[in-house]
């Protein structure tokens, strides 16, 4: 089980955010198995939380805010005690980096959580140094979120993906479906056009026994429901070739 806030053996927080939480519970279960592999003890929230970038997106800023605001209470015991907040989703993590210090300057918590987010693979290479991924050994394709290009940046994962035995590059595209704009009306083609550019062809091109990843949920979205291509977090696929002694 996951530690609670008040155990100083908790290496860092996991912070389960809404699409992992809800709508993709298997990839945090993968990270957590992956992160206990690296010897690090996990604690969770002991309430809800949410980025807020969902109200960003849309321009409801005012509800963004009070979303951000109620985070910064539950999650005020992990900066407190100087825990890194793991986040899972990269469009998540890059609005507590970005949008979350912009919309509230003048709440010292805000720039507190900014500096602790740290993506799955940044987690792992800067608390678990000596640590080292099962092997997979396999070719990959797939999709590199878009906030993880502008603003996170993805090295880390480069780095994990390649002492994992994971070869080849991930799609620099969009794919398409950028949080709700692709279920929009109108937008439709305009979707399906976006991951066509590269995604999709890439994925149809790949080797038969190749792994299809994708951190972002809605990269998995688009690729399932465009090409019925099954994709998974990195986590997931790592925490798949674990021993079994060791998941």
């Amino acid at each position: 089980d996951a530690a609670t806030l008040e155990k100083p053996a908790a290496d860092l927080l996991l912070l389960p955010d809404t699409f992992t939480n809800h709508l993709a519970p298997e990839a945090g279960h993968a990270a957590r198995a992956v992160l206990a592999d690296a010897g690090l003890t996990t604690a969770l929230p002991e309430g809800p939380v949410c980025c807020g970038l969902t109200y960003v997106s849309t321009g409801q800023l005012d509800r963004a805010r009070t979303v951000m605001r109620r985070t910064l209470d539950v999650l005020e015991p992990a900066l407190d005690a100087g825990l890194p907040v793991t986040v899972l989703e990269p469009p998540c993590a890059a609005a507590l980096r970005t949008d979350l210090p912009e919309l509230l300057p003048d709440d010292p918590r805000a720039a507190r959580l900014a500096a602790a987010t740290r993506t799955f693979a940044a987690t792992l290479e800067e608390l678990a140094p000596d640590w080292r991924p099962p092997r997979v050994d396999r070719p990959v394709v797939g999709q590199t979120h878009c906030h993880q290009h502008a603003v996170l940046g993805d090295a880390p994962e480069r780095r994990l993906r390649e002492a994992a035995g994971l070869t080849g590059d991930l799609s620099g595209g969009c794919c398409g479906l950028a949080g709700n704009f692709g279920f929009e009306k109108g937008h439709y083609e305009v979707s399906v056009s976006c991951a066509e550019e590269q995604l999709l062809p890439a994925v149809r091109e790949a080797p038969a026994d190749a792994e299809i990843l994708a951190d972002g949920y809605s990269c998995r979205t688009q690729l399932d429901q465009l090409g019925g291509h099954r994709s998974r977090h990195l986590a997931e696929v790592l925490a798949d070739h674990l021993p079994p002694r060791r998941r």
